[in-house]
Order: structure tokens, then C-alpha cells, then sequence
């Protein structure tokens, strides 16, 4: 099994020109609604909140809201 890729926000803003800081607190603070959470793609552990960069884009690819 692959360990996956987990980013904090600030780190996938950077890898990932397209998104920034903002854009990516915005639709974590809306995880429920837009399927982000559903995806799997938020993962929380103690304070800190970490992207996991496949689920994000498989999330995207499948047609985000």
C-alpha cells in the first residue's frame, strides 16, 4: 500500500499554483456541503488539518461542487 501524500494547506498552495491558501481554507470550512469530506480528502489530526493530494484530485475528477 502507497503511503498517501498529505499537505498542509500552505504546502499544497504551494505545490499547487492553482489553488491558494484562501481558496483551499474556503472549501475545507465547507467540507460537508461541497463532498470534500465525503471524499476523504480532509484529514484531521489534533489541531492540524492535511490535504491528501489524491483524494483532492480524484475529488475534482469526479466532479466537484
Amino acid at each position: 500500500m502507497a503511503t498517501p501524500t498529505l499537505l498542509t494547506v500552505n504546502q499544497f498552495a504551494d505545490k499547487q499554483p492553482a489553488f491558494t491558501s484562501a481558496s483551499l481554507r474556503s472549501l475545507i470550512f465547507n467540507e460537508a456541503t461541497n463532498g470534500l469530506a465525503k471524499a476523504g480528502a480532509i484529514v484531521r489530526i489534533g489541531r492540524r488539518v492535511l490535504i491528501s493530494e489524491e483524494k483532492f484530485f480524484a475529488w475534482i475528477e469526479a466532479g466537484a461542487k
